[in-house]
This record gives structure tokens, sequence and C-alpha cells, in this order.
């Protein structure tokens, strides 16, 4: 499996219903789509409060079965349609270690990330076992979804957690997103 990430930051003064929108009407498009796991639309806004964002941000989360999968839709309408709105946004790609996916996923309304540097002395067995332990941990808390992956190229490792209710947001870890609608495929 393929974790892909992707994030378009927005200016300030962007609506960000205009976002909302096209995740509302458009989300249901990659319903069914083959290959693709899941897909979670995420939105972060710029604004004081709990969930606030130091900028407006639309960053869909992918997990891919296949590979074939994920070149279909970047080589496809729908991201084409993305890039001419929005540019070509760069796109980050995970190998993933742990996704455990409860049958609520759908129901999803907030995601976490975490992106974190592994450095060179790190054994990768014992961080790749503390990820699934971890992984075990939020599903147990009420996460509907845990993904872990890393990426060898930037030894980097990304958690994706995902959650009916509102989380935690004083620990100040990682970014936290509003999911707008999460499609699967086929």
């Amino acid at each position: 499996m393929i974790g892909m990430h992707y994030s378009v930051t927005l200016p300030a003064d962007y609506d960000m219903e205009i976002i909302a929108r096209r995740i509302r009407d458009k989300g249901h498009l990659m319903n069914g789509f083959e290959g693709l796991g899941f897909k979670a639309f995420l939105m972060a806004r710029r604004r004081a409060g709990t969930y606030s964002s130091p900028t407006n941000l639309y960053a869909p989360f992918y997990i891919w079965r296949r590979a074939e999968g994920m070149a279909e839709f970047v080589s496809g309408p729908g991201f084409a349609a993305l890039s001419g709105d929005f540019g070509r946004p760069p796109v980050t790609t995970w190998t993933i270690w742990e996704a455990k996916i409860g049958s609520d996923l759908p129901g999803a309304r907030f995601a976490q990330r975490q992106i974190i540097s592994i450095p060179p002395e790190v054994d990768l067995h014992a961080l790749r076992g503390a990820e699934g332990r971890r992984a075990e941990e939020a599903m147990a808390a009420g996460a509907v979804a845990f993904v872990s992956a890393f990426d060898p190229g930037g030894w980097t490792f990304l958690s994706f957690s995902f959650w009916r209710h509102p989380i935690d947001a004083s620990t100040g870890e990682g970014q936290i997103y509003e999911v707008g609608h999460v499609a699967t495929g086929a």
C-alpha cells in the first residue's frame, strides 16, 4: 500500500466555504476508483479557535492499494482539474507501515497528521513496532483509522489518525484537519 498526500495553501482571506462546497459536490466522484483504499478530503481553516491553522489548506490524504491506481489518478482528469484551479502541488508518497481502518472511517470528521524526522541512529524495526502499538492505542481510544508510513528518501515518518469527535488540540502536535468526505475505492 502507498500513502499519498499533497497540500494546497490558499490565501489568508480565501473563502474556505468554496473548498467545503467543492468537497460536497465532487467528493463522491472518487467512490469506487480502481486501486483506491480511501481518500480523505481534508481542509484546515486559518481562524482563531481550537482548530486554528496558520494557513488555509486543502490537503487530501489517500491510501492506494496499487501503484497503478495512483498513477491513473495523478495523470487523470480529476488531478488535472485540481492543478488547473490551484496549480500542480508537490505530491508526497509514503510506504505504509501500519493501516488500521475501522468500518466507520466514512464517519470521520477530524484528522491529525504528524510528520517526524527519523534520525540515523533510530532502529527502524523498533520504530515500526512502536507505531503499531500507537495504532492500537489510537483505535482503542476511539479513532476510526490510524495510518503510519515512512519515506526512506527523506527519512521521515508520517502518522494520520481519523476521529468522529473533536481531537484534543492542546498538545499542539501536528496539523489538525476537518474531514469533509471519505471516499472508498474499488
